[in-house]
């Protein structure tokens, strides 16, 4: 389809039901907007084509599973209706170009797939690394433009870059190879990129969740072939909302911190002759706490008790939410903020004591909330971002406060979601 054709379809409801699907009823008339906006921008910037498609790559909230995938623990987590959204065109020229609102255009030459030193830490690595994953596992590769814009807050712990990962992966999927490649597999790759070509120690949870979508339960036990379990959750039908509160600033210069928690991790394990942590026990961490504390560290040690005890955390979540206990479900995720502040200490960077958002944040939402639904560190921490599940009538109060403590808008309401799409 042609720039017009797209833009007709929107107008005239054609793409009403996949956007419904996306983006909630609610958000329908936004999303319209949005697609509009990206198909302008694309043709703007690149000209216009009779092969114009338009993708979808969804941020994603982890419920709960704290610093729990990188040693082979289990997660649950969901893919949000704050996305990154392409206009994409296949090239017969092999170069993939692609402009980011706000952001310098990446051209990436595919003749030459090896990491580039000066792309470290750039999106350009990340287009660079997945084209490259795809090439040494016998998929093909080409050239494409893509034009996109995005809703999902840098550094708000909704996992931007891992949207992108998925989204460039979906894209060279659906163009060149048929759509056949699973959204786990697109997973696997985006991490592949993150690690490798980025520089950024990451789990495959943030890929998993945007590529999967909805609600899912992922068991890394073996990551090359994570355990999927998709599960159903929606706080609106429990008379509860999901809240994204943005407390503190982005997380860009803290990589230490956050490669210091799987490497404290792994530290622990080696004690016990073991790469990760999956597999081993409370009672044998409390057995070897001496040594873990002369050999790692008393933080290791806490952060070692936190996996383990997050990783049965998530199993107790999952089994709520699939008995629809959602009480039970709200207990397990307050347990998993407050494991998160006492011993996994993700909660503000120990290189800037003053800076204490994201605690502020936790202790006022407490205090508001007064035993009711739930509130928590979100994401890999550090940066300032809080999740909560808020019952309808205290909604207002909570976003009103959280604002007066931080900035307007500050404050996030979404809903599940399906994974990375191809709209059309």
């Amino acid at each position: 389809m042609n720039a017009q054709q797209i833009l007709q379809a929107i107008e005239n409801g054609e793409l009403d039901d996949v956007l419904i699907r996306l983006y909630s009823a609610d958000g329908l008339d936004y999303a319209k907007e949005r697609c509009r906006t990206a198909v302008e921008g694309f043709t703007g910037r690149f000209g216009d084509s009779d092969r114009l498609h338009l993708f979808s790559s969804p941020g994603r909230v982890e419920i709960v599973g704290n610093h729990t995938d990188h040693n082979h623990g289990r997660v649950l987590a969901g893919a949000v209706n704050m996305d990154i959204l392409a206009v994409a065109c296949p090239t017969d020229e092999p170069v993939i170009r692609v402009k980011s609102v706000g952001h310098k255009q990446d051209d990436i030459d595919l003749t030459d797939l090896s990491p580039q030193s000066d792309e470290s830490t750039h999106s350009a690595s990340l287009i660079r690394g997945i084209a490259s994953d795809f090439d040494r596992k016998g998929r093909k590769i080409g050239g494409f433009t893509a034009y996109t814009i995005s809703d999902v807050p840098k550094g708000s712990g909704l996992s931007s870059s891992a949207a992108f990962e998925v989204l460039i992966g979906s894209i060279l999927n659906h163009f060149y190879n048929d759509g056949m490649i699973s959204p786990e597999e697109v997973a696997i790759t985006a991490q592949f990129a993150e690690n490798v070509y980025f520089g950024k120690p990451s789990g495959l949870m943030d890929q998993m969740a945007c590529s999967v979508g909805n609600i899912v339960r992922i068991d890394f036990k073996d990551p090359s072939a994570p355990n999927i379990q998709p599960l159903c959750l929606s706080p609106e039908a429990a008379g509860h909302r999901l809240v994204i509160v943005s407390a503190g600033h982005g997380h860009a210069d803290l990589t230490d911190e956050y490669a210091a928690i799987p490497a404290e991790m792994k530290a622990v394990a080696g004690l016990f002759g073991q790469p990760v942590l999956r597999g081993i026990g409370y009672e044998e961490l409390m057995e070897k706490a001496a040594e873990i504390r002369k050999q790692c560290g008393d933080r290791a040690l806490l952060r070692a008790m936190h996996f383990v005890s997050e990783n049965e955390r998530v199993a107790l979540a999952a089994k709520a939410v699939d008995d629809k206990d959602f009480a039970c479900f709200l207990r397990q995720l307050n347990a998993s903020g407050d494991s998160s502040l006492l011993c996994l200490q993700n909660i503000s960077a120990a290189s800037e004591p003053a800076s204490q958002g994201i605690t502020l944040a936790l202790a006022v939402a407490k205090q508001l909330l007064d035993g009711k639904g739930a509130c928590r560190v979100h994401g890999g921490g550090f940066g300032g971002t809080m999740l909560a599940i808020v019952p309808e009538e205290l909604l207002e109060a909570f976003t009103g406060r959280m604002e007066q403590l931080f900035e307007k808008g500050c404050c996030h309401c979404m809903t599940f979601r399906p994974g990375a799409a191809k709209i059309i």
